[in-house]
C-alpha cells in the first residue's frame, strides 16, 4: 500500500491533475460507446490512467486529435 502523506501536497495536486481528465475522458467514451464492463472498470479501479489511456487509445481507438478536438469543442461554448 503507497502512504501517500510522505509526499509533499504539491506531487498529490499532480496526480490529481493528471488522472482526472483521464478518467473523465475515459469514462465518457466508455458511456457512449456503451461499453458496460469498461465503464465500470475504469470507474472502480484506480490505475494512475494507466488502464484509462489503454482503454482511450486502443480499445476506444480515439487519437490525440480527437481528444483535443472535445477539449477545443467544450471551451469554444
Amino acid at each position: 500500500m503507497i502512504n501517500f502523506s510522505q509526499y509533499p501536497v504539491w506531487v498529490l495536486l499532480l496526480l490529481i491533475l493528471w488522472v482526472l481528465p483521464w478518467k473523465g475522458y475515459a469514462l465518457w467514451v466508455s458511456a457512449h460507446k456503451e461499453d458496460k464492463v469498461w465503464f465500470i472498470l475504469l470507474l472502480i479501479l484506480n490505475t494512475f490512467a494507466i488502464l484509462e489511456i489503454i482503454y482511450v487509445f486502443f480499445i476506444a481507438k480515439k487519437t490525440s486529435k480527437d481528444i483535443l478536438r472535445v477539449f477545443k469543442s467544450k471551451s469554444q461554448k
